[in-house]
């Protein structure tokens, strides 16, 4: 299983309005093939930073499923106008525990 990690920048004042888009681009994400999982957070001392971590079956789930689909262009629409600056996005894979060890 992969974790992408997305560091999300929201403009100062929109934090809320991004918060119910998401709501509503999760039922994007949710139905492509490989998505296992996602959780937002925001931070504390922050409140116009979130961290966005999706678990995907394979890299390729998400880097060339969900990235070249349709939908994605859907998700962008609900959600690019949000960001302050560009997320950062990262893809992580256990390396403890080990897996079937």
């Amino acid at each position: 299983m992969i974790l992408e990690v997305a560091a999300l920048d929201i403009i100062p004042g929109q934090e809320s309005d991004f918060q119910n888009d998401f709501e509503k681009a999760v039922s994007i994400i949710s139905s492509m093939k490989g998505f296992v999982g996602l959780e937002l957070k925001r931070c504390i001392e922050r409140p116009s930073s979130f961290v966005l971590l999706v678990r995907w079956e394979t890299l390729e789930d998400h880097t060339q499923r969900f990235r070249e689909s349709p939908e994605y262009q859907d998700w962008k629409k609900l959600l690019n106008h949000y960001y302050d600056s560009l997320p950062t996005v990262e893809h992580y894979e256990s390396v403890l525990p080990r897996p079937n060890a």
